[in-house]
Protein backbone atom coordinates (compact mmCIF):
# COMPACT_ATOMS: atom_id res chain seq x y z
CA UNK A 1 0.00 0.00 0.00
CA UNK A 2 2.90 2.57 0.75
CA UNK A 3 4.20 2.02 -2.26
CA UNK A 4 1.26 2.79 -4.33
CA UNK A 5 1.02 5.80 -2.36
CA UNK A 6 4.59 6.47 -3.14
CA UNK A 7 4.10 5.84 -6.80
CA UNK A 8 0.47 7.97 -6.77
CA UNK A 9 2.31 11.13 -5.27
CA UNK A 10 5.35 10.74 -7.89
CA UNK A 11 3.21 11.11 -10.47
CA UNK A 12 1.32 14.14 -9.07
CA UNK A 13 4.68 15.54 -8.11
CA UNK A 14 6.08 15.37 -11.71
CA UNK A 15 2.63 16.95 -13.20
CA UNK A 16 3.27 19.90 -10.66
CA UNK A 17 6.55 20.00 -11.40
CA UNK A 18 6.09 22.34 -14.25
CA UNK A 19 3.85 24.95 -12.36
CA UNK A 20 5.82 24.97 -9.52
CA UNK A 21 9.35 26.50 -11.93
CA UNK A 22 7.05 28.84 -13.55
CA UNK A 23 8.86 32.40 -13.13
CA UNK A 24 6.96 35.36 -13.36
CA UNK A 25 7.42 36.10 -17.12
CA UNK A 26 5.85 32.62 -18.20
CA UNK A 27 2.44 32.87 -16.42
CA UNK A 28 1.25 29.14 -18.11
CA UNK A 29 -1.71 27.69 -16.26
CA UNK A 30 -1.28 24.22 -14.55
CA UNK A 31 -2.54 21.21 -16.29
CA UNK A 32 -5.46 19.58 -15.85
CA UNK A 33 -6.27 16.34 -13.74
CA UNK A 34 -9.25 14.55 -13.07
CA UNK A 35 -7.62 14.23 -9.75
CA UNK A 36 -6.79 17.40 -9.00
CA UNK A 37 -2.41 18.07 -8.70
CA UNK A 38 -0.96 18.57 -5.18
CA UNK A 39 -2.07 21.83 -4.52
CA UNK A 40 -0.99 21.98 -1.06
CA UNK A 41 2.70 21.52 -2.27
CA UNK A 42 2.78 22.67 -5.99
CA UNK A 43 0.65 26.18 -6.06
CA UNK A 44 3.11 28.67 -4.43
CA UNK A 45 5.57 26.54 -3.42
CA UNK A 46 9.09 26.69 -4.57
CA UNK A 47 10.57 23.52 -6.15
CA UNK A 48 13.49 24.66 -7.75
CA UNK A 49 15.60 22.51 -5.50
CA UNK A 50 14.46 19.42 -6.92
CA UNK A 51 15.00 20.31 -10.71
CA UNK A 52 15.11 17.43 -12.43
CA UNK A 53 12.32 15.50 -12.13
CA UNK A 54 10.82 13.54 -15.48
CA UNK A 55 6.91 14.18 -16.29
CA UNK A 56 5.28 11.10 -17.15
CA UNK A 57 7.36 8.78 -17.22
CA UNK A 58 7.40 5.14 -15.82
CA UNK A 59 11.33 3.91 -16.57
CA UNK A 60 13.05 2.18 -14.01
CA UNK A 61 17.17 2.51 -12.74
CA UNK A 62 19.32 5.17 -11.41
CA UNK A 63 17.59 7.89 -12.27
CA UNK A 64 17.93 10.76 -10.55
CA UNK A 65 15.08 12.48 -11.58
CA UNK A 66 13.01 9.25 -10.86
CA UNK A 67 15.11 9.70 -7.54
CA UNK A 68 14.15 13.36 -6.52
CA UNK A 69 10.50 12.93 -7.76
CA UNK A 70 9.65 9.68 -5.33
CA UNK A 71 11.51 12.26 -2.62
CA UNK A 72 9.05 15.21 -3.30
CA UNK A 73 6.43 12.64 -3.20
CA UNK A 74 7.62 11.60 -0.01
CA UNK A 75 8.07 14.82 1.13
CA UNK A 76 4.85 15.97 0.50
CA UNK A 77 2.86 12.67 2.47
CA UNK A 78 5.49 13.39 5.68
CA UNK A 79 3.92 16.53 6.11
CA UNK A 80 1.03 14.73 8.07
CA UNK A 81 2.79 14.72 11.11
CA UNK A 82 4.64 17.96 11.56
CA UNK A 83 5.26 17.21 15.58
CA UNK A 84 7.57 14.66 14.45
CA UNK A 85 9.68 15.91 12.34
CA UNK A 86 11.97 17.78 15.17
CA UNK A 87 14.80 19.15 12.76
CA UNK A 88 12.78 19.51 9.85
CA UNK A 89 10.58 22.20 10.08
CA UNK A 90 11.67 25.55 10.71
CA UNK A 91 9.32 28.66 12.48
CA UNK A 92 9.62 32.08 12.32
CA UNK A 93 10.11 33.86 15.54
CA UNK A 94 7.01 35.50 17.63
CA UNK A 95 8.29 39.38 17.32
CA UNK A 96 7.25 41.91 19.82
CA UNK A 97 3.93 43.58 19.23
CA UNK A 98 4.01 46.80 16.84
CA UNK A 99 1.38 49.29 16.76
CA UNK A 100 -1.13 48.09 14.46
CA UNK A 101 -0.55 44.62 14.56
CA UNK A 102 -3.68 43.52 16.01
CA UNK A 103 -5.34 45.75 13.83
CA UNK A 104 -3.99 43.97 10.70
CA UNK A 105 -4.34 40.48 12.09
CA UNK A 106 -8.08 41.63 12.11
CA UNK A 107 -8.20 42.38 9.14
CA UNK A 108 -6.58 39.62 7.78
CA UNK A 109 -8.97 37.18 9.59
CA UNK A 110 -11.73 39.19 8.06
CA UNK A 111 -10.84 38.24 4.67
CA UNK A 112 -9.62 34.67 4.94
CA UNK A 113 -13.16 34.21 6.85
CA UNK A 114 -15.18 36.17 3.87
CA UNK A 115 -13.15 33.82 1.19
CA UNK A 116 -14.30 30.95 3.49
CA UNK A 117 -17.34 31.48 3.88
CA UNK A 118 -18.65 30.99 0.13
CA UNK A 119 -17.32 27.68 -0.08
CA UNK A 120 -18.60 26.08 3.66
CA UNK A 121 -20.09 23.97 0.68
CA UNK A 122 -17.12 21.96 -0.95
CA UNK A 123 -18.81 21.75 -4.13
CA UNK A 124 -18.48 25.29 -4.71
CA UNK A 125 -15.15 25.19 -4.64
CA UNK A 126 -14.75 22.25 -7.02
CA UNK A 127 -17.01 24.39 -9.31
CA UNK A 128 -14.74 27.31 -9.31
CA UNK A 129 -11.42 25.40 -9.94
CA UNK A 130 -10.38 24.26 -6.66
CA UNK A 131 -8.40 21.21 -6.96
CA UNK A 132 -8.24 18.51 -4.16
CA UNK A 133 -4.95 16.73 -3.69
CA UNK A 134 -5.35 12.87 -3.55
CA UNK A 135 -8.96 12.90 -2.75
CA UNK A 136 -8.73 9.18 -2.60
CA UNK A 137 -6.33 8.68 -0.38
CA UNK A 138 -7.13 8.76 3.55
CA UNK A 139 -5.59 12.58 4.75
CA UNK A 140 -6.11 14.22 7.85
CA UNK A 141 -6.45 17.10 5.60
CA UNK A 142 -6.98 18.15 2.17
CA UNK A 143 -6.03 20.50 0.57
CA UNK A 144 -8.42 22.45 -1.97
CA UNK A 145 -6.17 24.55 -3.95
CA UNK A 146 -6.24 27.75 -6.32
CA UNK A 147 -3.23 27.58 -8.80
CA UNK A 148 -4.15 31.63 -9.90
CA UNK A 149 -4.32 32.68 -6.34
CA UNK A 150 -0.74 30.18 -5.53
CA UNK A 151 1.06 32.44 -8.37
CA UNK A 152 -0.63 35.88 -7.17
CA UNK A 153 1.72 34.53 -3.86
CA UNK A 154 4.71 34.90 -5.40
CA UNK A 155 4.38 38.46 -5.75
CA UNK A 156 1.27 39.98 -3.67
CA UNK A 157 -0.52 38.88 -0.52
CA UNK A 158 -4.30 39.38 -0.89
CA UNK A 159 -6.64 37.88 2.29
CA UNK A 160 -9.55 36.48 0.04
CA UNK A 161 -7.22 34.85 -2.20
CA UNK A 162 -5.95 31.67 0.51
CA UNK A 163 -3.46 29.17 -1.95
CA UNK A 164 -5.61 26.16 -0.43
CA UNK A 165 -8.91 25.96 1.63
CA UNK A 166 -8.16 23.89 4.14
CA UNK A 167 -11.21 20.92 5.08
CA UNK A 168 -11.63 17.95 6.88
CA UNK A 169 -13.50 14.35 5.40
CA UNK A 170 -16.78 13.53 6.98
CA UNK A 171 -17.86 10.26 5.67
CA UNK A 172 -18.42 11.75 1.74
CA UNK A 173 -18.96 15.20 3.00
CA UNK A 174 -15.91 17.91 3.51
CA UNK A 175 -15.97 20.17 6.48
CA UNK A 176 -13.92 23.45 5.89
CA UNK A 177 -11.73 24.36 8.85
CA UNK A 178 -9.43 27.36 7.27
CA UNK A 179 -7.35 28.60 5.10
CA UNK A 180 -3.72 28.20 3.96
CA UNK A 181 -1.67 31.45 2.71
CA UNK A 182 2.11 31.12 0.72
CA UNK A 183 4.83 32.92 0.74
CA UNK A 184 7.88 32.89 -1.53
CA UNK A 185 11.18 30.66 0.45
CA UNK A 186 13.22 33.43 -0.48
CA UNK A 187 11.08 35.95 1.80
CA UNK A 188 13.00 36.90 5.08
CA UNK A 189 11.07 37.55 8.44
CA UNK A 190 10.66 41.32 7.43
CA UNK A 191 8.87 40.10 4.04
CA UNK A 192 6.70 37.60 5.66
CA UNK A 193 6.06 39.95 8.78
CA UNK A 194 5.07 42.55 6.35
CA UNK A 195 2.41 40.21 4.92
CA UNK A 196 1.33 38.81 8.25
CA UNK A 197 2.62 40.23 11.26
CA UNK A 198 5.08 38.30 13.09
CA UNK A 199 3.95 39.24 17.02
CA UNK A 200 0.56 37.34 15.63
CA UNK A 201 1.25 34.97 13.35
CA UNK A 202 4.29 31.97 12.52
CA UNK A 203 4.59 30.48 9.37
CA UNK A 204 6.74 27.86 8.57
CA UNK A 205 9.09 25.67 6.58
CA UNK A 206 10.43 22.30 5.76
CA UNK A 207 13.86 21.94 5.63
CA UNK A 208 16.85 19.75 5.92
CA UNK A 209 15.95 16.80 3.18
CA UNK A 210 17.88 14.39 2.57
CA UNK A 211 16.82 12.32 -0.77
CA UNK A 212 17.29 8.59 -0.76
CA UNK A 213 20.20 7.40 -3.93
CA UNK A 214 18.24 5.44 -6.13
CA UNK A 215 17.56 1.94 -5.09
CA UNK A 216 16.65 3.09 -1.01
CA UNK A 217 13.17 4.50 -1.77
CA UNK A 218 11.38 2.46 0.45
CA UNK A 219 13.58 3.44 3.40
CA UNK A 220 11.34 6.33 3.39
CA UNK A 221 8.75 4.39 4.75
CA UNK A 222 11.29 2.40 7.06
CA UNK A 223 10.68 2.65 11.12
CA UNK A 224 13.61 4.71 11.33
CA UNK A 225 14.79 6.37 8.61
CA UNK A 226 17.83 8.09 7.70
CA UNK A 227 16.19 9.92 5.00
CA UNK A 228 12.88 12.86 4.27
CA UNK A 229 11.37 14.76 6.34
CA UNK A 230 11.24 12.21 9.15
CA UNK A 231 15.00 11.05 8.81
CA UNK A 232 17.77 11.19 10.87
CA UNK A 233 19.59 13.02 8.49
CA UNK A 234 19.90 16.76 8.63
CA UNK A 235 23.13 17.44 7.41
CA UNK A 236 24.81 18.26 3.74
CA UNK A 237 28.15 15.88 5.18
CA UNK A 238 25.53 13.19 6.11
CA UNK A 239 23.71 13.27 3.37
CA UNK A 240 26.42 13.33 1.20
CA UNK A 241 27.94 10.37 3.27
CA UNK A 242 24.86 8.22 2.70
CA UNK A 243 24.83 9.00 -1.11
CA UNK A 244 21.66 11.09 -1.08
CA UNK A 245 20.46 14.74 -2.45
CA UNK A 246 20.33 17.54 0.33
CA UNK A 247 17.82 19.87 -0.28
CA UNK A 248 18.46 22.86 2.60
CA UNK A 249 14.57 23.97 1.90
CA UNK A 250 11.68 22.10 -0.03
CA UNK A 251 8.83 23.75 -0.80
CA UNK A 252 7.50 27.57 -0.05
CA UNK A 253 6.62 29.33 3.62
CA UNK A 254 3.07 28.37 4.43
CA UNK A 255 0.73 29.60 7.19
CA UNK A 256 -2.26 28.41 8.42
CA UNK A 257 -5.45 30.49 9.53
CA UNK A 258 -8.44 29.35 11.15
CA UNK A 259 -10.99 32.38 10.97
CA UNK A 260 -14.10 29.99 12.65
CA UNK A 261 -12.40 30.12 15.78
CA UNK A 262 -13.17 32.55 18.73
CA UNK A 263 -10.20 33.58 20.15
CA UNK A 264 -6.98 34.44 18.44
CA UNK A 265 -5.05 31.69 20.43
CA UNK A 266 -7.19 29.33 18.35
CA UNK A 267 -7.45 31.34 14.89
CA UNK A 268 -3.46 31.27 14.54
CA UNK A 269 -3.16 28.09 16.57
CA UNK A 270 0.98 27.20 16.04
CA UNK A 271 -0.38 23.75 17.67
CA UNK A 272 -2.73 23.13 15.48
CA UNK A 273 -0.51 24.00 12.26
CA UNK A 274 1.85 21.39 13.59
CA UNK A 275 -0.25 18.97 14.06
CA UNK A 276 -2.14 19.29 10.62
CA UNK A 277 -1.07 18.05 7.08
CA UNK A 278 0.87 20.45 4.79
Amino acid sequence: MRDRIAILLSLFLSAGVMWSQLQPATPIAPANSQQGMPGMDMSGHDMSNMKGMSMGTDKAGPDKGDSDSDAGAHAMHSMEGHMDMGPHMKMTALRQPKPGDAERAKQIVEGARKASEKYLDYNVALNDGYKIFLPNIPQKMYHFTNYQYGFEAAFGFNPEHPTSLLYEKHGDDYKLIGVMYTAPKRFGEDELDERIPLSIAQWHEHVNFCTAPAGRKGEYFAPHPQFGLKGSITTQEACDAAGGTFHPVIFNWMVHVYPFEKDQDSIWSVDRQHGDAD
